[in-house]
């Protein structure tokens, strides 16, 4: 397996990024070194918040709520999933599963040697998160999920799975404004939601240089029209390295990735969503008969506002055991990247879930 490592360099004059990288080297499938990024940070013998990340995001999107949680005496543990961040980042598409990504972070977890851990997953990091909790339930006292879900779909109509594949498999141009339209769960029916999946899955995996930086902006920032627009249109344009209208946080989210190569990871993993029967299925039904019978505190913490993951809390609060009497709120507000723009509230709400245990 090709791996590619962004050079240190790239990350030296980040804002509100000020922390010292740890790393840890695990195996792939044919035995090639694969090393993955985390910081640590808050007190040594504080108890342990473990927050990771999804699509396409890095640990910096945690970077506005670790002061808020290390000054409650939390130690904060955030990783870089492979492909992203710090972390190495297989070379091709093809490297990059579910189930890959689980049994690296598996590694991670165990030779870091972590345990009394509290979970906080958003997006990719709750679907990788609770496989990871599944697979090394002594090292979890608790959960807490935001914004993500545990994909299981062993139902699907053979039509809407033949429907959706052939709108993504077709080599028709696709823009973000038909997905941003498109993909808003609010009670849509089933393939609505699935064909408005499909439209991100298709734009992630067709782009070659994905713009990960003003995608990420368009999601967490207001911006100037004009400066967001200059921006857009030196990307398109090729200029995108020496833009002077990128943001700061434009530029740290594209900082792991010097060029369309390095990018792999956050282009192939929207497509390996299980959400069809024909992709993780006995793992993600593994791990649902896991937390059926999951009786450690379970939280659920949701924007409310998201247009990917309404209404993704409703079968963990009617499975799972463990959220019963729980304080969840599912309506803190902040869109789908709520770490970044509601990291005081979020925060407090994980500061007092862990400090109740």
């Amino acid at each position: 397996m090709k791996i590619l490592r962004t050079p240190d360099k790239r990350f030296i004059h980040l804002k509100e990024y000020p922390f010292d990288p740890h790393y840890t080297i695990v195996k792939t499938h044919d035995d090639s070194d694969l090393r993955i990024h985390h910081i640590d940070e808050g007190p040594r013998n504080g108890p342990i918040l473990l927050c990771i990340h999804g699509q396409p995001v890095w640990s910096y999107l945690y970077s506005r709520m670790i002061p808020f949680l290390t000054e409650a005496g939390v130690r904060v543990i955030a990783p870089d999933l492979p492909g992203y961040g710090k972390s190495d980042k297989p070379a091709a598409r093809e490297d990059y599963s579910y189930q890959r990504q689980v049994d690296w972070m598996n590694q991670w977890l165990q030779k870091n040697d972590f345990s009394n851990v509290t979970l906080f997953g958003q997006d990719w990091g709750g679907l990788i998160g609770l496989r990871m909790v599944a697979d090394n339930d002594a090292r979890f006292n608790q959960v807490s999920m935001g914004n993500t879900g545990l994909p299981y779909n062993p139902d699907v109509p053979e039509d809407i799975v033949k429907k959706v594949k052939e709108f993504r498999d077709d080599p028709t141009p696709l823009t973000m404004i038909n997905f941003l339209k498109g993909f808003i769960n609010t009670g849509n029916s089933q393939e609505e939601y699935l064909l408005a999946f499909a439209h991100w899955q298709k734009y992630c995996w067709e782009t070659k240089d994905l713009p990960v930086g003003i995608f990420n902006s368009m999601s967490m920032e207001r911006r100037n029209k004009i400066e967001f627009s200059l921006e857009q249109l030196m990307d398109k344009l090729g200029l995108r390295n020496i833009s002077p209208f990128r943001s700061i946080l434009s530029r740290a989210y594209e900082a792991p990735f010097p060029d369309p190569s390095f990018k792999m990871g956050p282009r192939a993993m929207p497509r390996q969503v299980p959400i069809f029967p024909d992709r993780s299925l006995e793992a993600q039904k593994n791990a649902w008969e896991y937390f059926s019978q999951f009786e450690k505190p379970f939280l659920c913490v949701f924007a409310g506002n998201d247009r990917i993951t309404n209404g993704g809390e409703k079968p963990f609060l009617k499975k799972v055991p463990g959220t019963k009497n729980q304080p969840h709120v599912l309506n803190i507000g902040g869109g789908h990247f709520f770490q970044w723009t509601r990291p005081k509230e979020l925060s407090e709400v994980l500061i007092n879930f862990v400090k109740r245990t």
